[in-house]
């Protein structure tokens, strides 16, 4: 891959970009000067890089079904079409199933697993190499706060979390003469679409009060862009709970986190 850049604009990568924090991470590297290549498997994806477009920058949208190899592949080859690689590549994308682990559909959590960890080790692997080749670049992988305790009702999108935030610090240290870093974002709950579509509405946690998902992408976009390993986004509550999270045993933290997460437990 040889760096072409025709713009002279600085060039990133968003996936899970249609709406939530993943647009605001595209609207925010837009605002920042980057021309974007930003994907998401729905149709809002065409109004989000049309209003990241009104900063000035080229955006290039690409809707594809992270859940399958040929989804990624896809992502992947438009990647390498740009010509270069990404100066910023950040790995947003994530879905969640709420219910006890048997009530639901296998299929469904491996979904879950597809998109939340597969996709990202995938891209990770198929671009980060040409960043890694051209001694420079930032990686954002958006963990979640979830990833510090186990989370019963969402027991695989809270390992998805944990496995990516595990993740990201270990290759963050593979990388740490590469001049590529590796930062994990780990937002709390936000205000977005994610609660609605894994059906946690009816949970404390769906209820509760939210993170604005602009206040979130900004505190993860400063963190990847100075190279920080983690961020915890969002209110000071977050760093509270991860804080609290970590030193607990994880009986006890899983007892807690059942108050908020098992179905028919709001108002």
């Amino acid at each position: 891959m040889s760096d072409i850049d025709l713009t002279g604009r600085p060039f990133a990568v968003v996936t899970g970009a249609s709406t939530g924090i993943g647009r605001q991470l595209g609207l925010q590297m837009a605002e920042r000067g980057y021309d974007l290549l930003v994907t998401a498997d729905d149709e809002a994806l065409v109004g989000a890089a049309e209003e990241m477009r009104q900063h000035g920058t080229h955006v290039d949208p690409v809707q594809v079904d992270l859940r399958s190899v040929d989804g990624v592949d896809q992502l992947v080859s438009a990647i390498r079409g740009r010509g270069r690689a990404p100066d910023a590549l950040l790995l947003n994308a994530g879905t969640g199933v709420s219910g006890a682990f048997l009530d639901e559909p296998l299929d469904d959590h491996l979904d879950v697993l597809a998109v939340n960890v597969t996709s990202v080790l995938r891209t990770f692997h198929a671009i980060v190499p040409d960043m890694v080749q051209r001694g420079d670049g930032r990686v954002l992988i958006t963990s979640s706060v979830t990833a510090a305790a186990p989370g019963p009702y969402i027991s695989v999108y809270s390992a998805s979390k944990a496995f990516l935030q595990s993740f990201s610090q270990a290759v963050r240290t593979e990388l740490s003469d590469s001049g590529v870093t590796v930062t994990a974002l780990m937002p709390g709950p936000t205000d977005t679409e994610f609660f609605e579509r894994a059906d946690m509405l009816d949970t404390r946690l769906g209820q509760m009060n939210k993170d604005d998902p602009a206040d979130v992408a900004r505190d993860g976009i400063e963190a990847m862009l100075a190279g920080k390993d983690h961020v915890v986004g969002g209110a000071a509550k977050n760093h509270l709970t991860v804080a609290a999270w970590s030193l607990a045993p994880e009986k006890l933290a899983s007892a807690i986190n059942t108050r908020f997460t098992k179905p028919g437990t709001g108002d």
